[in-house]
């Protein structure tokens, strides 16, 4: 379903900010330049001599947080996130703390895997942007004081603007930061996962003023291409169809390349018939108007959360006998899809093939779904009973069988129903943001991925009782809200759905109440509830002893028919873990895969990473457990990465082989940062995150609450090497 030109962004006889003459060598962006390509062009440090490499500094977080914070590196100075939550800037030679700026150290809305930067023609006004509860915010990036005359108070509202009322919005905010385009800074979102959650508008604001400069619908409003692929009205209710990863902009042809995520809810479509433009798009924006020039549509009226999660990769490559500049775009599915950068025509052909269709009353699954026919999938496809892993105990192997044999499993797009449904690679599988990096000259592109099958079960929420106890109501406000994912005593679904059994030992009412009331990671938020139902709901959380499991549950009957279009069924995200807390298909679980766009063939594939455990009795080959990372490679024939067994490595682009490897004292997620200031490149890591395959509680082995040692780690070759370089 690809649109052809609709509009053409003029070329500029300049380049804007931020694309110097120096790009790819400065890392003053997240991603490292306003492509996001995650691509360093220094060399320094190439592939004869990064086994030299050495710590050049290490900057405690200051407490025992998880970050996974991509720095930039302006001119000296570093920008991060450490110390609950605050902005600090740091002396990027030395790691010395420069300044730092307070945020709010319990929330978890704020921009937390970067930062962006903005600065005027003559450098005298340097601006740092970033988004807290829902508010857009800058700071003086000198000194770290708010800029007051930024929107109102120094602050601009996100939840405005969108068509909804601001108040019944708790999740605008991505966690990722946008795009710097000359004067503008342009912004997805996160909308979390529910029914009548936020819509995913792509929009661009005045960084000088936080005027709203302009706004792409991405489910559209009466008169607006692809109106009629939702019922009528659907913008005023309907969310999702966002962007809540990285965004790729060419300055040059002044377009950004927005990838979207799928429409809410994520696997029940029946108040939403038809395609669903512009959910699980590829769109190419006119970066100053916002006005659409082309998309594709990978995935039509998804039912499988099957986002496009990583940002698009520009890159340049040979194709019959011509150079295209293209564009590349992975996502969950674990496809890799490649388009002229101009004009979105893919440069292979992709095929609409049928696919299952829905046993659900009411629910209209599209006919057919695109399948690519170059390059081939970076991720398995398919999980049958002969992929199960041999890791698994035995009792748990016959129940996972037993299951498995009799879901629901017809491949990628095996429709969600009352029963069980295998999906593969998952809603959580594929590529994850931040998971691709190219070489913008080459065509050599590389995506982490993770193989993780998930197990879907549509189900109706109960209705909520106000009779009895506190405890007692509070109970029937968790059963229809929460037990779908953490089941019907608390107990979850480990290590993807934690165990709520004795959560408030372990979190504050406050806490408790912000995660409810915002979501948190794969969780949605339940802004509905009531001040009189969360408190009902904290008191059944503290004392479920004092509301056991009704006569009512213990004896539900079948379900009463329901209208299918205003039913909100729901399903768990059911991630498939075994009780050791790894995935129970095959490793390995996660890859690193190297393409060549020039032919559209992998080069090469290995397992990134280990898991500790295993690799002490010998199986080494089965790469790390649940991957959050972000590659990025460089003109020295060199990829970095880290993973959660507390290493980074380099990895040779052209072969895969690991050429260096350094244990430091947490896990890794996200990205790492790659500058040169007074002649001497360094590579930096964020290195906080839990480093255990028991990420969450499994029965028999909670999940680690130890302290994370976190702290960003700088690495150099030794100064003599350095010098005589």
């Amino acid at each position: 379903m690809c649109l052809g030109l609709l509009f053409h962004a003029s070329a500029q006889d300049h380049l804007s900010k931020g694309d110097t003459v120096d790009a790819h060598t400065t890392w003053r962006t997240y991603g490292g330049s306003p492509d996001g390509s995650q691509y360093s062009a220094l060399r320094q440090i190439n592939r004869s001599n990064v086994k030299e490499l050495q710590v050049a500094w290490t900057y405690r977080t200051g407490d025992d947080r998880k970050y996974a914070f991509n720095p930039i590196v302006v001119d000296r100075t570093m920008y991060v996130l450490a110390k609950n939550n605050s902005i600090v800037a740091l002396d990027a030679v030395t790691g010395k703390e420069i300044w730092t700026h307070p945020t709010d150290p319990n929330t978890t809305l704020i921009t937390n895997r970067g930062i962006d930067y903005w600065e005027s023609d003559d450098r005298s006004d340097r601006r740092l942007l970033f988004s807290l509860r829902n508010e857009l915010q800058e700071l003086d990036a000198r000194t770290g004081q708010p800029i007051l005359k930024f929107g109102a108070d120094g602050k601009v509202d996100l939840r405005a603007g969108l068509g909804r009322d601001p108040k019944s919005l708790t999740l605008v905010q991505s966690y990722n930061p946008g795009r710097i385009f000359e004067d503008l800074l342009i912004l997805g979102s996160a909308t979390n996962e529910e029914y009548n959650s936020g819509p995913g508008d792509i929009r661009a604001y005045d960084v000088r003023t936080g005027r709203l400069a302009w706004s792409f619908h991405t489910v559209p409003h009466p008169g607006e291409p692809g109106y009629a692929t939702w019922p009528k009205d659907a913008w005023k209710s309907v969310g999702g169809a966002n962007d809540w990863s990285g965004m790729a902009l060419d300055v040059k042809l002044g377009i950004v390349y927005v990838p979207t995520a799928s429409p809410k809810y994520n696997f029940y479509g029946a108040n939403r018939p038809g395609a669903n433009l512009y959910g699980d798009c590829l769109l190419a924006l006119n970066a100053r108007t916002g006005k659409l020039i082309w998309y594709y549509q990978m995935v039509h009226h998804d039912i499988w959360d099957y986002d496009n999660d990583a940002t698009p990769m520009l890159t340049t490559v040979q194709h019959n006998g011509k150079k295209v500049d293209v564009v590349a775009q992975a996502g969950k599915v674990g496809f890799l899809w490649v388009f002229n950068r101009e004009t979105g025509e893919p440069l292979w052909p992709i095929e609409e093939r049928p696919v299952p269709k829905s046993d659900m009353p009411g629910e209209e699954t599209w006919p057919t779904q695109p399948f690519p026919t170059q390059p081939p999938p970076f991720a398995r496809q398919s999980f049958t009973v002969k992929d199960l892993s041999p890791f698994l105990e035995p009792a748990e192997r016959e129940q996972l069988r037993s299951e498995m044999l009799s879901a629901r499993n017809e491949g990628l797009f095996s429709p969600p129903g009352l029963g069980n449904t295998v999906e593969m690679p998952g809603n959580n599988g594929g590529v994850n943001w931040g998971g691709t990096a190219v070489n913008p000259s080459t065509g050599d592109l590389y995506v982490v991925s993770k193989d993780l099958p998930a197990m879907l079960k549509l189900e109706l929420a109960s209705k909520v009782s106000q009779a009895g106890s506190p405890e007692q109501q509070g109970r029937s406000i968790f059963v229809a809200n929460c037990s779908l994912c953490h089941g019907v005593h608390g107990e979850g679904r480990p290590p993807g759905i934690p165990s709520l059994v004795g959560v408030a030992s372990k979190l504050s009412d406050d806490e408790i109440q912000s995660v409810v009331q915002h979501g948190q990671g794969p969780m949605p938020s339940f802004s509905q509830l009531s001040t009189s139902e969360l408190a009902s709901l904290l008191a059944y959380l503290k004392h479920p002893e004092l509301a056991p499991v009704s006569a009512a549950e213990a004896n539900a009957g079948a379900p009463v028919p329901v209208d299918p279009i205003s039913a909100h069924y729901r399903s768990r995200f059911g991630f498939m873990f075994a009780n050791s807390g790894l995935p129970v298909i095959a490793p390995p679980w996660t890859s690193l895969t190297a393409y060549d766009l020039n032919t559209g063939t992998i080069r090469w594939k290995i397992p990134l990473g280990v898991v500790p455990e295993l690799a002490a009795r010998g199986f080494t080959n089965t790469g790390s457990q649940f991957p959050k990372v972000s590659p990025v490679v460089t003109a020295g024939g060199v990829i970095f990465t880290g993973t959660r067994d507390r290493k980074v490595r380099a990895i040779d682009s052209d072969t895969g082989k690991v050429l260096w490897e350094a244990e430091v004292d947490a896990a890794l997620e996200g990205m790492p940062a790659i500058y040169e200031v007074q002649g001497r490149e360094y590579v930096v890591f964020c290195a906080a995150a839990q480093a255990t395959t028991y990420t969450h509680n499994v029965p028999g082995h909670a999940a680690s609450q130890d302290p994370i040692p976190g702290a960003y780690v700088a690495f150099a070759l030794p100064e003599l090497k350095t010098a005589h370089h």
